[in-house]
């Protein structure tokens, strides 16, 4: 089945967002609706324990756009990202996260670089990727010290030459989607760096943007998630060592089933 074809699909993964999630969906969509884009908002859930799913259901009877998918195990966000990538209909996928850290008017700066060929938009806190990034909350010593290492790490095994890969504010056309979320194999928070790995393979042109981003202290990314970030990046090393990708890319019109949720991995 062929779906509707819009110009941006916006993807949050939501795992216990119920404090969170209501400020960033109406700030998403009141953005959005000013313009002239035609859009969606594709919430998926990831098995949230708390009230996210009663948050989103009142929120849905009042944004007319906003989608949701629902999974009642807890996957991780990787995983999530990839289900709501490759159910999107948008010729433009953008995933960004539920506190609203990178606030969606980036997207802004995001655009010129699709109208000048680029394939794939990244946001960054790092100014080693582009000038003007910035924390302006920022994250706590300890987080930034192993952030600092790991990237080091990520840059001598996956992805040399971007030293934020974690920034959650991504767009990509939607044949790089599909070619890249569709044979990806991180579920945890290790995924950002896969799917940037997967880019540089698939030879997609890669743009940065800087980002003006916020820290919210009731992250959910813990200490030793960052050290599961490593361990993440070694599996991606090795599986290009085995040829584990595809990294042959393929046109829409080629798909078996084009921009279809019966795309998405088990």
């Amino acid at each position: 089945m062929t779906l509707k074809t819009i110009d941006l699909s916006v993807i949050i993964p939501a795992y216990n967002e119920a404090e969170r999630i209501g400020a960033t969906l109406q700030r998403i969509n009141q953005y959005l609706w000013s313009g002239s884009l035609t859009y969606e908002i594709v919430v998926v859930l990831d098995g949230p324990t708390d009230n996210t799913r009663e948050v989103i259901g009142e929120l849905s009877k009042k944004i007319c756009h906003l989608k949701v998918i629902d999974r009642s195990v807890n996957r991780g966000k990787g995983y999530t990202v990839r289900q709501g990538m490759l159910a999107a209909c948008g010729r433009i996928r953008l995933f960004c996260d539920a506190d609203n850290s990178t606030d969606i008017a980036h997207y802004e700066k995001m655009k010129p670089l699709f109208d000048a060929g680029h394939d794939v938009v990244i946001a960054s806190r790092n100014s080693k990727d582009v000038p003007n990034a910035e924390q302006t909350v920022p994250q706590a010593w300890h987080k930034r010290a192993i952030g600092h290492f790991g990237n080091v790490v990520v840059q001598l095994l996956a992805v040399p030459g971007i030293w934020d890969t974690q920034c959650g504010f991504k767009a990509f056309r939607a044949e790089a989607s599909e070619t890249i979320f569709s044979q990806a194999t991180i579920d945890g928070w290790g995924f950002d760096i896969e799917i940037l790995a997967l880019a540089r393979a698939l030879d997609y042109k890669v743009g940065i943007i800087p980002a003006r981003w916020i820290n919210d202290t009731r992250s959910h990314v813990r200490s030793i998630d960052y050290l599961k970030v490593l361990g993440d990046t070694i599996r991606v090393r090795k599986n290009f060592l085995v040829r584990k990708y595809n990294l042959t890319r393929y046109k829409i019109a080629d798909m078996d089933r084009t921009l279809g949720a019966d795309r998405l991995p088990q």
